[in-house]
């Protein structure tokens, strides 16, 4: 195991939780915005604190490690940032109906991706890991296409509101098309990187994920608010 990136995880992520909501919006359309993405490091802040200190490591019998702090990271707060980009949508919709739906469906797909990961993982070398590796994909291909698709053309209703969405969901999709290769490429997978390296790869992500994108998609969003007179 590599202690220095999990502890630089948990020191920047926890600094990050602090500063998104000290930075964020207060009041207005974009308070929930700030609250949830300074809940998001906080989430990871805990799990790179957990896998520093060893809770939840399962080393396998191929020597290979599934950090479980990970998944639960994932299964928690990839569903919130879905949840903001669906209401982020919605800021230029003349009407709020089936926000409930869209939240519902995307974090079912969402959390499935996860689950079926996290058993492609703990799955040994083989059929079995690659069977439950694509059945995460086909998630993730539904994640992507409700975010695509209806969502983005609700965002669209108002052009300067669907200009921000697709350059927020792009910024997203570019960074979460990295993790399944990643995951395919490391030790979980068919191990062409090694653990260390899949760790730096994986703090890099998660950091443009979880706080460089909580800041740029918040100044997106405001200014986009500011052009339509919201």
């Amino acid at each position: 195991m590599t202690p220095i990136p999990l502890l630089l995880g948990f020191v920047i992520m926890s600094l990050a939780s602090l500063a998104i909501y000290a930075k964020g919006a207060h009041s207005g359309p974009l308070r929930g915005h700030t609250l949830v993405h300074s809940a998001v490091p906080f989430i990871a802040a805990t799990a790179y604190l957990c896998m520093y200190l060893g809770v939840g490591n399962l080393i396998k019998p191929d020597d290979s490690v599934t950090y479980l702090a990970r998944y639960v990271d994932w299964a928690l707060t990839t569903p919130l940032l879905l949840a903001g980009v669906v209401s982020s949508a919605y800021l230029g919709a003349r009407e709020q109906e089936g926000q409930a739906g869209f939240v519902a469906s995307i974090v079912t797909l969402d959390v499935m991706m996860i689950v079926a990961g996290l058993i492609a993982s703990l799955a040994p070398y083989g059929t079995l890991k690659w069977v439950f590796f694509a059945w995460s994909c086909a998630a993730f291909v539904g994640v992507l296409y409700l975010l695509w698709k209806p969502l983005a053309n609700i965002a669209g209703q108002h052009p300067a509101i669907g200009a921000a969405y697709r350059k927020n969901i792009g910024f997203l999709t570019v960074l979460w098309l990295i993790y399944p290769v990643v995951f395919a490429i490391g030790p979980e997978g068919i191990w062409m990187v090694s653990d260390a390296a899949a760790i730096w790869i994986f703090l890099v992500l998660d950091v443009l994920a979880k706080v460089v994108y909580a800041f740029t998609s918040e100044r997106k969003l405001h200014a986009a608010l500011a052009k339509s007179g919201a």
